[in-house]
């Protein structure tokens, strides 16, 4: 059941949510790459990936965007929705399970939205984003935009 949010309570510079996401799987990528018909070498191919010096394949980056929309309409709701933009900033890896432990932490996606600004006239409220690994790695920014009720 969706919470209501109210554009009152959104207080600029405040917090509005934070998300974790379940560690990416190279069974992720593999579903992606279907759904999506991203098949390039450097989302499955071991091989291809090591000519370039990279030591694993890594995530497709509008996995990590759907990832984190999936963060922002589960706080703000589809409907609330206006805009969404990012900007790519890291590749993402996905975890070794015959390692889980220790690479978790690069696949996980750690999402974090801050209330940038509110215009009243509007009831829209900006908001910036952010989405990291758990060792700190950003893999992208931005801002989305929702409208909002008011209590009254």
């Amino acid at each position: 059941m969706e919470k209501t949010l109210f554009f009152e309570d959104m207080v600029a510079g405040a917090t509005a949510f934070e998300f974790i996401a379940d560690p990416i799987t190279r069974t992720a990528l593999v579903r992606y790459a279907g759904a999506s018909g991203d098949f390039n070498p450097l989302h499955h191919d071991e091989t291809f990936v090591s000519l370039f010096g990279m030591p694993r394949v890594i995530a497709q980056g509008m996995l990590v965007m759907g990832i984190t929309s999936r963060a922002i309409t589960d706080f703000i709701g589809q409907k609330n929705l206006r805009s969404f933009g990012v900007r790519f900033s890291g590749m993402t890896e996905p975890v070794d399970l015959n390692k889980f432990e220790e690479t978790k932490a690069r696949a996980t996606l750690k999402i974090v939205a801050r209330v940038a600004q509110k215009d009243t006239d509007s009831r829209i409220v900006t908001f910036d984003i952010e989405t990291k690994d758990l060792n700190d790695s950003v893999k992208l920014t931005g801002t989305f935009s929702a409208v909002l009720p008011l209590k009254s």
